[in-house]
């Protein structure tokens, strides 16, 4: 009986050693996977999280700028009833929602360089003092940039002191604007050539868009950091 039992026994030990090395197997197995695994879906995640994001237009422009250019859009008032707006490498700076905007100039000075708004103001050409309008203007350091936009009637206390300065900073139609007339501009103090960025709409009973009142105007693109050999659109 010992004899006979002797068989059974050893192949009982065979099977639990053959199971016992399976499962040790499938262990080392699903370990191997689960490494391989999670090597690869840390690589996914790094992938998405050094992947460049999409640049997104500023300014509601239709393209993003290039390097060292800054976005904006610059457009007039309506009339006298709707405010200008600024914006400025993604940011409004002035606005009729804003509730900062006012009859006359509508001027923002930005650092040239690191584009920082440093001054946003309104020269109000109805009522200001002529002087202070034109301390304010020659305060401007140069080669700051300078964003415009006309509300109202822009005249009344103009001088032909003031549109030279503008004309300083690369204006071609400063010159020729006249009551009521629409103007926007961007410009840099200092530039050497006309800038691209200016509009002008005349005031014409014939062919004013409101009463008494010509059309909106605005100016929009990518102005260069940097530059004084003028805008590039």
């Amino acid at each position: 009986m010992r004899c006979r039992a002797a068989p059974h026994l050893a192949a009982v030990i065979v099977v639990l050693l053959i199971t016992w090395g399976i499962s040790i197997n499938s262990f080392d197995a699903q370990g191997k996977a689960k490494t391989f695994l999670g090597f690869y879906a840390d690589q996914i995640k790094l992938k998405f999280k050094t992947a460049p994001t999409a640049s997104v237009p500023k300014c509601r422009l239709s393209r993003v700028c290039p390097p060292q250019h800054f976005a904006l859009h610059i457009s007039s008032g309506a009339a006298n009833v709707v405010g200008p707006k600024i914006c400025f490498d993604g940011k409004i700076i002035m606005s009729h929602v804003f509730n900062n905007v006012g009859p006359g100039l509508n001027i923002v000075v930005v650092n040239g360089e690191n584009g920082v708004v440093e001054k946003s103001d309104c020269l109000n050409m109805n009522t200001a003092n002529p002087e202070d309008i034109l301390a304010s203007l020659k305060e401007i350091k140069p080669g700051m940039i300078v964003l415009v936009a006309s509300f109202d009637d822009v005249t009344k206390k103009m001088t032909d002191e003031m549109r030279e300065i503008f004309v300083g900073m690369g204006s071609a139609l400063i010159r020729s604007v006249k009551h009521r007339d629409s103007w926007v501009f961007a410009g840099r103090t200092g530039a050497r050539s006309k800038s691209l960025f200016e509009k002008r709409a005349a005031h014409d009973e014939k062919t004013d868009v409101y009463e008494g009142w010509p059309e909106m105007v605005e100016v929009a693109g990518c102005f260069p950091r940097n530059q004084t050999d003028g805008p590039t659109d």
